[in-house]
């Protein structure tokens, strides 16, 4: 039996293995932007949406347009992190 600790290259993988309540905040939105950009990938860019808006409460109620002043945030992956509220 393998007990090494696994390291996923995405939280899709871990969400999968360990299931949501194993994911930190910045992991389980990294996994609802699903992908990032070319230098920032989709972790990073969830870790800057939580500090800019103080977490997961401070997203609520937000204008979906505050979003997209973020690199890496389309209307699609907004419009997913939104249904999610």
């Amino acid at each position: 039996m393998n007990t090494k600790p696994r390291r996923w290259q995405h939280p899709g993988g871990k969400l999968r293995e360990l299931g949501a309540e194993s994911l930190a905040d910045a992991e389980l939105l990294a996994w609802l932007i699903s992908t990032g950009i070319s230098g920032k990938p989709a972790e990073k860019i969830a870790e800057e949406i939580l500090q800019r808006f103080g977490g997961f409460k401070g997203m609520a109620n937000q204008p979906l347009e505050k979003f997209l002043d973020i690199k890496g945030l389309s209307d699609v992956k907004v419009i997913r992190i939104a249904a999610c509220y």
